[in-house]
């Protein structure tokens, strides 16, 4: 388990100023990197998920419970078609509003794996609150065969966590300027991934389809 591994995080100062300043973000990464994010949030600011009301997003909330992370459930399915999207939403903005950060998996919950859908976007778009992407990657990690390509990580692994840049979504941004920044972020996570991968002896992974 990730609590016998020794992890290292780097631009750590990126989430820092925001903590100390009580002002919150949403994180933002892909949804096979999971289990190395989440277990590493080490800060005593409060955190929400974004997790879907399938039975797998009832196992996944549980498990976040454990590590003191709430959860915001509702999620669209593969057809785009709202299940409990929109009370979602709702829910996510007062958070923000009252100094909570949330955590979005942005190709979740059904993918295709790395390539991020507008919902995200059009959060920070309305809150105002800047998106920080996250990756990371451990050197003893099995990729499942799944449309995220879960990472497991075996125990007594090292592993690396790296924060980017903040991204901002000006609230008058319109369709063309959010697919912009959708873009923007999908080339983020990417690029952070394949150096977190890459500090860890693995190969990058590509966007599926």
């Amino acid at each position: 388990m990730l609590w016998t591994s020794r992890i290292e995080v780097e631009n750590q100062h990126i989430p820092e100023q925001f903590w100390k300043a009580d002002k919150p973000f949403i994180v933002a990464f892909w949804h096979g990197q999971m289990l190395i994010i989440v277990d590493c949030w080490r800060c005593e600011k409060p955190i929400s998920m974004l997790i879907s009301q399938n039975l797998d997003g009832e196992m996944i909330a549980q498990a976040l419970a454990k590590l003191n992370i709430g959860a915001v459930r509702g999620s669209s399915d593969k057809n785009g078609k709202d299940k409990g999207g929109r009370a979602a939403l709702r829910g996510m903005l007062k958070m923000l509003k009252d100094g909570d950060s949330i955590g979005i998996t942005p190709d979740g919950p059904k993918g295709p794996g790395m390539q991020s859908k507008e919902g995200l976007i059009v959060l920070a778009r309305l809150s105002g609150v800047p998106i920080l992407p996250i990756a990371g990657a451990s050197n003893r990690a099995k990729i499942m065969n799944s449309w995220d390509r879960f990472a497991l990580h075996r125990p007594f692994s090292r592993g690396l966590i790296k924060w980017g840049e903040p991204i901002h979504v000006p609230r008058e941004a319109d369709a063309e300027a959010m697919e912009a920044t959708r873009a923007h972020l999908d080339t983020v996570l990417q690029a952070l991934s394949a150096e977190t991968r890459a500090h860890m002896g693995h190969p990058p992974l590509e966007p599926l389809t």
